[in-house]
């Protein structure tokens, strides 16, 4: 029997099929739970049959982990976007850091991420190996998505840093930590001013530390 080639219609419907059980799975897994969950549950959530998820995911477990990286390659993806609208050349700089920490509070604050970080949590001692495979598949490359736009901003002269890399973790602590506290875990709604006002802190405290241009310098008061 001939193998279908990439890219053909055969192909890409196996992908997508794929793709519908993983979405249907978290879902799933979401809202019930990894050790209530079942895989029925997940094949009528998809609209398949059972058989077809173990052709396709072998086992609970491995839909289980493929699920929630999906889930964060996904989440990943719209964070880099947000992160590429940060320009070097950007005339006011702390407005630029506040509008990418805002852009990524949508991204960290959406419904999707906060299962994603929930589910992570209760199935960590479970899933061990779990939370460097998530962080490899999502924050891992969005911190290092935002490092690089910092080195860029050093290299023009307009911070100081010794490691980028570094500064942009605690960029990014700078936004999520508040909104986690304050949303007690996304279970609690902020409205589009909360936000706005933790973003424009954090790029207050941020440039405060590592601002070199005094025209970069938040404004006391």
């Amino acid at each position: 029997m001939r193998r279908a080639a990439a890219g053909s219609p055969g192909t890409r419907g196996r992908i997508d099929k794929r793709q519908a059980i993983l979405d249907a799975a978290f879902l799933v897994f979401a809202r019930e739970g990894y050790a209530q969950a079942s895989v029925d549950a997940i094949a009528a959530e998809a609209g398949v049959a059972k058989p077809t998820i173990y052709n396709h995911l072998d086992s609970k477990e491995n839909l289980f982990v493929r699920a929630m990286t999906a889930t964060a390659e996904k989440a990943t993806a719209r964070s880099r976007a947000v992160v590429t609208r940060l320009a070097v050349d950007a005339a006011d700089l702390h407005t630029a850091l506040a509008d990418v920490g805002e852009g990524l509070l949508g991204c960290y604050c959406s419904a999707e991420s906060w299962a994603l970080r929930r589910l992570l949590n209760a199935e960590i001692v479970r899933f061990p190996k779990l939370f460097d495979a998530i962080g490899a598949s999502g924050p891992d490359q969005v911190e290092e998505a935002f490092a690089d736009r910092l080195a860029r901003f050093a290299l023009a002269g307009r911070l100081t840093l010794t490691d980028p890399v570094e500064a942009a973790e605690q960029f990014l602590a700078l936004i999520t930590g508040p909104v986690a506290t304050r949303s007690a875990l996304g279970t609690r709604p902020l409205d589009a001013t909360q936000v706005r006002r933790v973003a424009e802190a954090a790029a207050t405290t941020f440039l405060r530390a590592f601002a070199t241009a005094p025209a970069d310098l938040p404004t006391v008061g």
